[in-house]
């Protein structure tokens, strides 16, 4: 894995002041609405009054419902890509089913207009992620989005820059379209990476007799 050293928090002065200038309203997730790091994404977007957009297709459950989105087959067109494409960038094979086919078509659709990708997964050993979000990660990275990865084995943000990975102490969502993605094997440490990156961002969370925080 190609990671160059780069000290932590460098970016940022004051960890306690959030990032944006905007009113929280004016910021929308994309995602895809799957359990674990998706659907928290989606939790603490709803707790800290953020718009959220998942999007789906007929068949398929997911874990949110709150802004959900079934595309239709022609929307779903606009993510066509070939399956062995990205079997050659992510160098591993994938399920040949026409659901999976699909999801990637989804991805397409939760990166596009996004101005910044952070993804909670497993960073691998050639700088891909682990999984189907990896292809998230990959797409961010061609359609020149900025791409954050918090890697649950080593508990770290890194981010995408100039061909490789580097450490990225503690990000903030700065636009107001930005991607949240990730594994469904949530780990505790992962929990932790979201629900602080919102805080970072938008100030302290929500108060725990508030039923929309996020556990």
């Amino acid at each position: 894995m190609r990671f160059s050293p780069e000290a932590l928090g460098l970016a940022h002065p004051d960890p306690a002041r959030p990032a944006r200038a905007l009113p929280r309203e004016a910021y929308t997730l994309l995602s895809g609405g799957a359990a674990g790091s998706e659907a928290l994404f989606g939790e603490c977007a709803e707790a800290w009054g953020l718009s959220e957009i998942h999007f789906s297709f007929p068949g398929r459950k997911a874990s949110r419902e709150r802004g959900l989105v079934e595309l239709t087959e022609a929307e779903l067109r606009q993510g066509e890509v070939s399956l062995a494409y990205v079997e050659h960038q992510l160098g591993r094979r994938f399920p040949r089913t026409r659901q999976f086919h699909t999801l990637l078509q989804t991805i397409w659709h939760q990166v596009a207009t996004a101005s910044e990708v952070f993804i909670v997964g497993l960073l691998l050993p050639d700088g891909t992620v682990n999984g189907g979000t990896g292809w998230a990660a990959e797409l961010g990275k061609h359609l020149g989005k900025q791409v954050r990865v918090f890697d649950q084995e080593s508990q770290r943000w890194y981010r995408w820059t100039e061909g490789t990975w580097v450490v990225d102490g503690a990000p903030r969502i700065h636009h107001t379209r930005f991607t949240g993605s990730g594994t469904r094997y949530l780990s505790e440490a992962g929990h932790k990476a979201i629900v602080e990156l919102f805080e970072r961002s938008f100030g302290p969370r929500p108060a725990p007799n508030d039923s929309r925080a996020p556990r």
